[in-house]
């Protein structure tokens, strides 16, 4: 982290997106005219785009919403919540802690050098643009009893998003947010523990806020809230900690009353009720119209046989023909 805090120093001058001379961001930070220099090509090379005009001094792109360790401890809560600005991956942290972490621990960041979805793809994370927020939670239950879980966070993601005035934002089985058939964040859910003894999980997010429409390596369409509210970003330490609280209440739930007060939170959200699929199942593939999902977190599908439920962590689904 130490070796981040210069760079970080320098952000949060730069993050009015105004000019600044090197002279005065030295002056400020304690540091010499030739090491901004060289800190401005390191921050470069977290995907943020800085200006050098010659008699005026750096800018950033645009201005920057940091993250506020104090502004998001201000809601009280049992669970620690750190803020890791510079991050390999939120989930991988939190996993390499559940013997000493309480239920409920969450753990954000700016930027992630190796931030990751489904079955181990990239999800690039560049710095400041999304937000990348994952909790520990202990299920006592055990592993059995994780299979809706990302199916009820995304439920609760859906509804903070709605309740600050964000509309139109859908879900897609099992893990995904979508907005015009296009992805707007990811879910990915990771377990450890023994069969016959509780579960611990991670659950992670990353929710595309502003990311420049240029950003490279995604393999699908994709969209961001930035977009989906015509320019008009919710403050990203309230979006967090209303997602925060949202998860707190629906994993509670969860763990009262297992899917049954999701399935039709799900329905009303689901991007793909009544449309045609296609579920890729390994080698084989199954098409149908999607009928929702059941209380154990299946999805329906609507076949020549009938309605058939699926499910399972080896399973995509994608828009039909």
């Amino acid at each position: 982290m130490r070796e981040h805090s210069t760079k970080l120093a320098l952000l949060r001058c730069l993050a009015d997106g105004e000019f600044h001379s090197g002279e005065d961001l030295g002056e400020m930070i304690g540091v010499s005219r030739a090491a901004i220099s060289k800190h401005i090509k390191g921050i470069q090379e977290w995907g943020l785009d800085i200006y050098r005009v010659q008699g005026k001094g750096y800018k950033l792109a645009s201005r920057l919403d940091m993250l506020d360790q104090e502004k998001l401890s201000a809601v009280s809560r049992d669970a620690s919540l750190e803020l890791i600005p510079i991050i390999g991956s939120t989930n991988q942290h939190l996993l390499e802690r559940t013997s000493t972490l309480e239920s409920g621990s969450v753990c954000l960041a700016e930027y992630q050098a190796a931030g990751r979805g489904r079955r181990g793809r990239e999800w690039v994370s560049p710095f400041g643009a999304n937000l990348y927020l994952s909790m520990y939670w202990r299920l006592d239950a055990g592993m059995a009893a994780a299979m809706g879980l990302s199916l009820v966070v995304g439920v609760a993601v859906v509804e903070a998003l709605e309740e600050m005035g964000v509309e139109g934002v859908k879900l897609k089985w099992p893990n995904d947010l979508y907005h015009n058939d296009k992805k707007l964040a990811g879910i990915l859910v990771e377990l450890s523990g023994q069969s016959g003894g509780a579960a611990h999980i991670v659950i992670g997010l990353g929710l595309n806020l502003s990311m420049d429409p240029t950003t490279s390596g995604i393999g699908q369409p994709w969209t961001s809230l930035k977009e989906v509210c015509d320019g008009k970003v919710p403050d990203r330490n309230q979006l967090a900690q209303a997602l925060i609280n949202a998860w707190d209440k629906s994993l509670a739930d969860y763990e009262l009353k297992g899917m049954s007060n999701f399935v039709e939170r799900w329905n009303r959200l689901d991007n793909f009720l009544g449309r045609n699929v296609r579920l890729i199942i390994g080698p084989r593939e199954i098409e149908g119209v999607v009928q929702g999902i059941d209380e154990q977190g299946a999805v329906l599908l609507k076949t020549e046989n009938g309605v058939e439920s699926y499910i399972g962590g080896e399973i995509s689904l994608r828009k039909g023909d």
